[in-house]
């Protein structure tokens, strides 16, 4: 093979992880430089009084990929976490009383819901599955592989025959409209694409495959939380000879020319014959890369449209609760309307969804006995004013909600409790207006749409993750490494 050559991965977040892995298994030097003390990004963890609080990411959805991922690597998911699917996947509350639907693993099951919902909507998710599975196996045959770095990727007539078929270029909202009227049915549909960054209307109707992923797929658990993936990640790279520098943030990439060679650190100099930045993208182009030498401008990024941020609480209770699952969505109130708040008119919502995640329900090691572990999470637009007079109003108004949608108290019963929003995002992550999920996956900004994987101004530089190809999420950054690492090959190669 040729002379390894010496990598830096700037980040050891999922796609950090994966991008060094692939490399590292090539033959390559590689190094990891992470600013925070644990690797995983924003799927850290936090303990505290005997409980264990994933801090980011808490579903695991796509299992295939994870499998795929490790397949690399001759390993296997079983030979280091023991992954659980939960069934129910997730209970919705749609408001006090028995308003409440629980979603079943078993299809069966799933369908006797919907049709005991709308008569005739099981025949109707039936096709609508079809759908979203054709889409699914596009996507990641297809797509999500591509660096695409130009439009020519996808000038090819069954390319372009294939994004029709898959509905790129209508919307989320007018497809699961064709299929069902119910409005539990639709919002149970549509809540998938809340965490991709966008409202229905604005989110093409090929990510339906989402609604595969999760009805079909299902809701899984690695015992002993997310981070479970994280460590197995870590793993891997390490016995491949990949080092991991933790505490140490990177102040400046040095470019010669059109060359990186070097990059500057709060732990010294690391020179480089490649450089891969995991890191925010924004972050990257416009505090670390000198002004001639970056992708975008300033103005470019302000015209970006952003994920959501959110706002979250990690809560231990001294006690145990009834009538809650694992994962619980509060839709009492109008999801349209806290759309709105999000991205029509950026500004904290009066009347918000939120989600609560309650993993001692299936995992006892992360809360002492007879406690339970809640994470609460409101999306809320990033870029907003934040300080502990709205974290705190808004921690009153989401337990006043649980508490009476749910029938019982827990304000009294909190020992252990932290909050996390905008602040917290761009001082651990350098999160650009402290987005959450990178950028919203509207139809403008997807594949070449997106931020360029490659850095246009320097030869041997790339980006990877959320901000870029092939977008948000745990699955897709674990991806966007794969794919980043593929074209650092080509790049020693000579190839472009």
């Amino acid at each position: 093979m040729p002379h390894p050559k010496n990598i830096i991965v700037i980040g050891a977040g999922f796609a950090g992880l994966s991008a060094a892995s692939v490399l590292a298994k090539a033959g390559h030097k590689v190094t990891i430089i992470e600013k925070n003390d644990q690797p995983g990004g924003r799927a850290r963890v936090w303990q505290k009084d005997g409980f264990t609080f994933d801090m980011g990411p808490s579903w695991y959805w796509m299992p295939d990929v994870f499998e795929n991922y490790f397949a690399l690597f001759g390993k296997k998911v079983s030979d280091y976490y023991d992954l659980k699917r939960l069934d129910p996947g997730y209970r919705i509350f749609y408001g006090e009383g028995d308003e409440v639907m629980d979603v079943p693993a078993d299809r069966e099951k799933l369908d006797e819901l919907f049709e005991q919902t709308e008569l005739g909507s099981s025949e109707a998710l039936e096709h609508f599955l079809i759908q979203a599975k054709y889409k699914y196996e596009v996507a990641m045959c297809d797509y999500v592989f591509r660096p695409s770095h130009s439009i020519t990727e996808f000038i090819d007539i069954r390319l372009i025959r294939e994004s029709l078929r898959i509905q790129m270029l209508s919307n989320m909202r007018r497809h699961v409209r064709k299929y069902f009227s119910n409005q539990k049915l639709v919002k149970m549909l549509e809540f998938p694409v809340l965490f991709l960054g966008a409202t229905p209307q604005n989110t093409p109707a090929m990510y339906s495959l989402m609604n595969y992923a999760d009805l079909v797929l299902g809701t899984w658990y690695p015992m002993g939380g997310m981070n479970q993936i994280v460590k197995a990640m870590v793993n891997v790279a390490t016995e491949l000879g990949v080092e991991i520098k933790l505490d140490t943030g990177v102040t400046q990439i040095n470019v010669d020319g059109k060359k990186a060679h070097s990059v500057n650190t709060t732990n010294g100099t690391f020179t480089a014959d490649l450089i891969i930045a995991g890191a925010d993208y924004r972050h990257v182009d416009q505090d670390l890369v000198e002004k001639q030498h970056r992708n975008y401008t300033e103005q470019h990024w302000d015209k970006r449209v952003m994920s959501p941020s959110s706002l979250l609480y990690f809560i231990g209770l001294d006690k145990k609760l009834d009538g809650i699952e694992h994962h619980n969505l509060f839709f009492d109130e109008d999801f349209d309307e806290h759309a709105h708040y999000i991205y029509t008119d950026p500004q904290w919502p009066d009347k918000p969804l939120f989600y609560v995640s309650c993993t001692s329900k299936t995992d006892s090691s992360v809360a002492p006995e007879g406690c339970e572990n809640l994470f609460f999470l409101m999306p809320v637009a990033p870029g907003l004013e934040d300080d502990e007079t709205i974290r705190e109003k808004y921690f009153d108004l989401m337990i006043d909600r649980f508490e009476r949608v749910t029938g019982q108290s827990i304000c009294n019963n909190i020992i252990v409790k932290r909050s996390y929003a905008h602040k917290d995002f761009v001082n651990d992550y350098n999160s650009f207006k402290g987005n959450a999920y990178g950028l919203a996956n509207t139809l403008s900004q997807t594949a070449f749409f997106k931020p360029a994987m490659r850095a246009k101004k320097i030869k041997n530089m790339l980006y990877t993750g959320q901000l870029t190809v092939p977008g948000p999420g745990v699955p897709p950054a674990i991806i966007s490494g794969q794919v980043a690492a593929k074209e650092a090959l080509k790049i020693f190669s000579g190839k472009k």
